[in-house]
């Protein structure tokens, strides 16, 4: 039964043959007899042995340990595979962390910059006597990286740009955004380097006004030249150079003074006046 299918199979593939050579030649080809031998080219099938040897060394060298190096590849693949998925979730908790982080802080700098706005309208026109000022976000959709604008009006004056200003009105309207913004956020001490040096002796007295009610809730260290300011503090420290190369620290404690002033001088026993009853 095996040899009549092998027969079978045999047919077929010699019916095909002779179709493709007749398509080939255009004409008919005779099959042979059952009982003759097919015809064996030798030179085809030597063409056809070195063809296939060629591709069999095209191969290479068997890799005998190619199993163990796949192992150790399936390895790594999984553990880069799980390195890789710990970083994507890491990066999706970061940016999560981060937009939570930029709400908050846009909220709190949003309610901040509001509060030292409205501060520092305040300060403007107690410094100034009048006129009025606001703070104004370069780009409101981006509060967070935007610029600040100060626009200040000056009594007498329309609403410009602060750099239009002249050297006192700037530096007014910087004292009173510096008391705003320590309005709504003090601390413990602030320090302040020549912030009186382009005023004039009406604004120093402004200043050193304002400057009083504030050393009620924080230490002011102020460096300055205007005695007016001096005048304003309640302990003054002084650089002396009697001798040359000899630097010397002075202090002066005005508030002392003021109180020993103040003080009512005693009266002995022999000069009281009695009351009268």
């Amino acid at each position: 039964m095996f040899k009549k299918g092998m027969d079978n199979a045999d047919r077929d593939e010699e019916g095909k043959l002779i179709e493709k050579a007749e398509g080939e030649s255009g004409a008919p080809v005779e099959p042979p007899a059952a009982d003759q031998e097919p015809q064996v080219n030798i030179e085809e099938l030597t063409l056809e042995i070195e063809k296939l040897k060629k591709r069999c060394e095209s191969y290479g060298a068997v890799n005998l340990v190619a199993i163990e190096e796949f192992e150790d590849l399936k390895g790594r693949h999984e553990f880069l595979t799980k390195q890789q998925s710990d970083l994507l979730t890491a990066r999706e908790q970061l940016m999560s962390t981060i937009q939570k982080i930029n709400r908050t802080t846009r909220q709190m700098f949003t309610d901040t910059f509001v509060k030292v706005n409205e501060e520092f309208k305040v300060y403007f026109r107690m410094l100034f006597g009048g006129g009025e000022a606001q703070l104004v976000l370069l780009d409101p959709d981006n509060a967070l990286e935007c610029g600040i604008d100060i626009v200040a009006r000056p009594p007498g004056k329309k609403l410009q740009n602060i750099s239009l200003l002249s050297g006192g009105e700037k530096t007014l309207t910087a004292i009173a955004l510096i008391f705003g913004v320590f309005k709504v956020n003090p601390s413990p001490f602030c320090v302040l380097d020549e912030i009186d040096a382009a005023l004039d002796e009406s604004n120093v007295d402004r200043f050193a006004n304002l400057l009083k009610e504030f050393a009620k809730i924080a230490q002011f260290i102020v460096i300055t030249h205007n005695k007016n300011t001096m005048s304003a503090a309640d302990i003054m420290y002084g650089v002396t150079m009697q001798e040359r190369g000899v630097s010397r620290i002075v202090s002066v404690k005005f508030n002392e003074r003021k109180e020993a002033v103040r003080a009512p001088v005693p009266v002995e026993p022999s000069m009281a006046v009695p009351a009268a009853v």
